[in-house]
């Protein structure tokens, strides 16, 4: 018999405040001025959980609040000088900037900022808006999503329920849009009860890992948009980098790999540090500080990538479905449209205008700008999986140029958990020891995270078959988890005595989702822990 809760109800539930959320919550209530609309957020405040290295196209937010240029977000530079960077070890080659790349009229922003902003526009809207309340349970009755649990506090790692335990609310509404970012946790789950992915290609990822730094006023450059490619990626290995300066003497600075990397000796978070003493990179770091740091997931497949967007009850929009630009490396633009035609489209079902958002609201992105800018775009990605970084440089060209993003044909992606290849066929990787200075190690970058979890609950990371991982992990690939984690919640302890073993530091946790993607058998699931838990990302994120 499931648990008695309070129970609270809206005409539309939002799980998530990350840009979509809050441009749908948004879009809502300037339609329907009387509709109940809540917001739920995992994180302890808007925008604590939102990290993007961003520039920021404005053409969604333009839409949605004309006039927000009267009133910007804190930290909104215009993009000024745009420059693509191609790496060798000790040479950086400027590149023709591609068509997808080219800034002129974005703003290079604090995403997290831009979410604060958002929200603090939603509530003037009415919006009821709870952040620190993780919504952990999809309540769905004979067949149909009605809503979900959130704010379960007070279990115990045992399991048990403590002193201080609250069993939660039941958060009711005749739709409930899903608007988690990328991997989200009861998306996932939703893919497998309405097989959502039934029909599309499997969904590739990236891990970004980002730092901000402030640097001396006479080294910076307001809206300077730097991204590279190559070194120190092998060139069977996708991703780049990407530099923005922003503020006054702010810059944001990151790194993504991409997950179906074949190689279970790489550590992303080791290349970040190696990339950033690149004779190129390092002086416009040097008589800086490191500020912040955080990492994580990024949808990379695209339009062939993309699930059925509704179910009975429910709507997936934002990074949840996987509306990433990967050439233009952007997404926030995307990710805000998706939510405000889903808005439309609920809006429109609620006030009986129009047929049931089942089919009103794929119908309408479709014939929305997202498609197609998804669409001529749609080979680029996996062209890299395909042919490394030389021939996906040659074939993003052609596509770019001569197909002009309509080739007539689609490439296919792949999962990435099953890219490894097994640790006696990889070369060992064996990376520099941080300086101190300008590359840092695992802890050192968790702490500036923010990041925290109530110590006594129970792990939001779990095996899901514990006898798996040393005969599969450890004697095929040599614990590759404890190498791509880039905040150290992975360790394989024990092997000089015989008895390896991994420990699971639950509490390092960034929230990035990478082990939940990158797992070769897909033995690690991540959970959503208490409300409030995990990294807290400051402005300038």
């Amino acid at each position: 018999m499931s648990e008695e809760r309070e129970s609270m109800e809206f005409d539309v539930l939002i799980v998530g405040g990350g840009p979509s959320g809050l441009a749908a919550a948004i879009r809502l209530k300037q339609l329907s001025p009387e509709m109940s609309v809540c917001l739920v957020e995992k994180g302890s405040e808007i925008g604590a959980h939102v990290l993007s290295g961003a520039v920021l196209e404005p053409r969604a937010l333009d839409e949605l609040l004309p006039d927000w240029r009267d009133s910007p977000p804190d930290l909104a530079t215009p993009a000024g000088d745009d420059r693509f960077m191609l790496l060798t070890e000790t040479k950086a080659y400027k590149l023709p900037t591609p068509p997808q790349m080219n800034n002129h009229g974005n703003y290079v922003v604090s995403l997290g900022n831009v979410a604060r902003w958002l929200g603090a526009k939603a509530e003037e809207l009415g919006v009821e808006i709870y952040p620190g309340f993780a919504a952990s349970e999809t309540i769905i009755e004979e067949g149909v999503v009605k809503g979900v649990v959130a704010g379960v506090m007070g279990i115990q790692k045992n399991g048990e329920k403590g002193p201080d335990y609250q069993p939660g609310m039941e958060l009711r509404a005749a739709y409930t849009i899903f608007a988690e970012g990328c991997r989200g946790s009861l998306t996932k789950r939703l893919f497998e009860t309405y097989d959502l992915r039934a029909d599309c290609q499997p969904q590739t990822f990236g891990l970004g890992i980002k730092e901000l730094w402030e640097i001396p006023r006479e080294k910076h450059t307001p809206g300077l948009v730097w991204h590279s490619a190559g070194w120190p990626l092998k060139s069977d290995t996708y991703g780049g980098s990407f530099l923005y300066m922003f503020g006054e003497n702010l810059v944001t600075i990151g790194f993504v790999v991409g997950l179906d990397y074949p190689n279970p000796w790489l550590s992303p978070f080791d290349e970040f540090q190696r990339f950033k003493q690149h004779p190129a990179v390092r002086p416009m770091l040097e008589g800086g500080k490191r500020v912040s740091y955080g990492a994580r997931a990024l949808n990379e497949g695209g339009l062939q990538s993309i699930p059925k967007l509704v179910f009975p009850g429910g709507l997936l929009i934002g990074d949840t479905a996987g509306f990433l630009n990967v050439p233009k490396i952007k997404g926030t633009h995307t990710a805000m449209k998706s939510g405000m035609v889903a808005a439309e489209a609920v809006a429109a079902a609620l006030a009986g205008d129009r047929p049931p958002v089942l089919e009103s609201y794929p119908a309408a992105l479709k014939a929305s700008w997202v498609w197609p800018e998804l669409e001529g775009v749609r080979n680029i990605r996996p062209g890299f999986a395909k042919w490394g970084l030389w021939g996906g440089l040659v074939n993003a060209a052609l596509d770019t140029y001569l197909f002009r993003g309509k080739a007539p044909w689609t490439m296919a992606h792949h999962a990435d958990h099953d890219s490894l290849k097994k640790a006696a066929e990889a070369t060992r990787i064996v990376y520099p020891k941080p300086d101190g200075v300008i590359s840092f190690d695992r802890l050192s970058s968790v702490f500036l995270s923010n990041t925290n979890h109530e110590e006594n609950q129970p792990a939001h990371l779990v095996l899901r078959d514990p006898g798996k991982w040393r005969g599969v992990n450890w004697e095929s690939f040599a614990s590759p988890e404890s190498r791509y984690c880039p905040a150290a919640v992975y360790e394989a302890v024990g092997a000089e005595e015989g008895n390896p073993h991994l420990v699971i530091n639950a509490q390092n946790c960034v929230h990035c989702k990478t082990c939940d993607i990158k797992d070769p058998t897909q033995n690690i699931d991540w959970k959503t822990p208490e409300g409030g838990g995990g990294p807290n990302y400051p402005g300038g994120m």
